[in-house]
C-alpha cells in the first residue's frame, strides 16, 4: 500500500511538473471554470440580497392589516368604518397603545410614480402616504439628513437608495409628482431594507394630491405585549368582529418573506439553468484538456507502466490534476465574484410592483455552492481521460516517440 501511494505521488508530481507544456490549454480549463462559478455566485448573491432587504423590512411585533381578501398591500382597501370601528373597540385588541392610551396605528395608502432616473429613463417608485406614527413602527428606520414631513403638507423623505440613485432629491429641493410640487424634507436609512426603495409622505396629503380621500391600503400597527403570536391571535378575532369588507391581519416579515421567496425562486429559475448550461461546456472543455494532457505525457506514462507502475496512479494522478486546475478555477471565480459582486448594487420589482433596490450578498454558502459545481466539473470531466490514461496501450505510445 505504502509503495502504491509513492508511486501515485510521483506520477502526480510528474504531472504537474508538466503543466508548463500544456499551459495555455489548462488556463483555459481553469478560466471556464472560474466563469461558470463566477455566473453562478453572481445569480445566487442576486437572490440572497433581495431575501436580505426584504426580511430587513419585516420586524416580529409589527402586523399589517388588509382588506378586501388580499394578501399584498396593491389591491387592498380598508374602508373608514373598519378603521373607525377599530379604533372605537374598548378592551384587549391585539394593538398596543401609547401613553395616550391610543392605539399604535399608522394608515397607509401607496401611490406609483414615475420618477426619471441618472439615465433618464422613466421607473415606477413607491410613494407611500402615512400618518407620523408610520416612522415610529419601523424600527430600523432613522433620519440621516433633514427632518420627516410636517402634517398635511407636500413634504417628503426619501430613501437613502432612492437619493443616491436618482438626481433631484437633494434636501430642499421641489419634485413633481403628477400635477403636484413636493419639496423634500429629508432622507432616511432602515439598515439597507426594502423600505429604502419608498418615498414617505403625510397620508392626507398624499390622498389629496391623488384625489384619493379617504382611501387606506393598509394599517401598520404595534402588536400588545411580548407574545407576538398570542397578540396576533387577538387581533384577527376583534378583526373577525368588524362587519363589512373581510380584514385580514399578516405579521410584517411574513408580508415581505412571501414577497421575497417569489422573486427569489424566479432569480434562481433563471440562474441555475444557465449556469448548469454553462457547466456542460466547461465539463466538455476539461474533458478535452485532460485528454490532451494524457497524450502529450503518452511516453511518460507509458515508460513507468514498464518500470513496474501499476494503472491505478496513472488513473489517480490524471484525475488529480483534473480535480486541482477545477479548484483552482472554482477558487479564481469565488474570489472574483466577491469583489465584483459583493455589495453590488442591482433593481428589480418588488413590492407594490415598483422599483426596489438592492445589494448583491456573496455569502460563504453562496461560495460554498458555486464552488462545489466548480468542483464537480474537474471530477466529471477528468474521469474518462484518468481512464484513458490507465489503459493507455504501451506499445503504441512508446511506437510513437519513435
Amino acid at each position: 500500500m505504502s509503495s502504491a501511494l509513492k508511486q501515485t505521488f510521483l506520477m502526480i508530481r510528474i504531472n504537474l511538473g508538466s503543466l508548463p507544456r500544456r499551459l495555455t490549454i489548462s488556463l483555459s480549463m481553469v478560466l471556464s471554470v472560474a466563469l461558470v462559478v463566477a455566473v453562478l455566485a453572481g445569480f445566487l448573491a442576486m437572490a440572497r440580497g433581495f431575501e436580505a432587504a426584504l426580511a430587513g423590512a419585516g420586524s416580529p411585533d409589527i402586523a399589517v392589516i388588509l382588506g378586501g381578501g388580499t394578501n399584498q398591500e396593491t389591491g387592498s382597501d380598508v374602508p373608514a368604518d373598519a378603521i373607525r370601528s377599530l379604533t372605537a373597540i374598548s378592551g384587549e385588541t391585539g394593538i398596543a397603545r401609547d401613553g395616550a392610551g391610543r392605539l399604535a396605528l399608522s394608515r397607509e395608502a401607496i401611490v406609483p410614480i414615475d420618477v426619471k432616473g441618472s439615465d433618464g429613463a422613466e421607473q415606477t417608485l413607491s410613494l407611500r402616504g402615512m400618518d407620523r406614527t408610520g416612522l415610529d413602527l419601523r424600527g430600523r428606520a432613522r433620519l440621516s439628513q433633514g427632518r420627516l414631513f410636517a402634517p398635511g403638507s407636500r413634504e417628503i423623505v426619501v430613501g437613502a437608495r432612492i437619493a443616491d440613485a436618482f438626481p433631484g432629491f437633494a434636501v430642499g429641493q421641489k419634485v413633481r409628482f403628477g400635477a403636484v410640487d413636493w419639496t423634500v424634507a429629508g432622507h432616511f436609512t432602515s439598515g439597507g431594507s426594502a423600505f429604502e426603495s419608498e418615498i414617505w409622505a403625510d397620508l392626507d396629503a398624499v390622498q389629496s394630491a391623488f384625489d384619493r380621500q379617504g382611501q387606506v391600503q393598509s394599517l401598520r400597527v404595534r402588536l400588545a405585549g411580548g407574545d407576538p403570536a398570542t397578540a396576533l391571535a387577538a387581533l384577527r378575532e376583534r378583526l373577525s368582529d368588524i362587519s363589512g369588507t373581510p380584514l385580514t391581519s399578516i405579521p410584517e416579515a411574513g408580508l415581505y418573506a412571501a414577497q421575497a421567496e417569489r422573486t427569489e425562486s424566479l432569480i434562481r429559475l433563471f440562474g441555475w439553468p444557465i449556469a448548469l448550461l454553462m457547466a456542460v461546456g466547461a465539463t466538455a472543455g476539461a474533458l478535452n484538456t485532460m485528454m490532451s494532457s494524457v497524450s502529450d505525457r503518452g511516453v511518460e506514462i507509458a515508460t513507468l507502466r514498464l518500470l513496474g507502475f501499476p494503472r491505478l496512479p496513472a488513473f489517480a494522478a490524471t484525475w488529480v490534476e483534473a480535480v486541482l486546475l477545477s479548484a483552482l478555477g472554482a477558487a479564481a471565480g469565488a474570489i472574483a465574484s466577491r469583489l465584483a459582486f459583493n455589495g453590488w448594487q442591482a433593481s428589480t420589482m418588488g413590492a407594490n410592483n415598483t422599483k426596489m433596490a438592492f445589494q448583491l450578498v456573496v455569502t460563504p454558502d453562496v461560495i460554498l455552492t458555486a464552488g462545489l459545481l466548480g468542483l464537480a466539473i474537474g471530477i466529471l470531466g477528468g474521469a474518462l481521460p484518468a481512464l484513458a490514461a490507465a489503459r493507455l496501450p504501451l506499445r503504441a505510445a512508446l511506437r510513437a516517440r519513435g
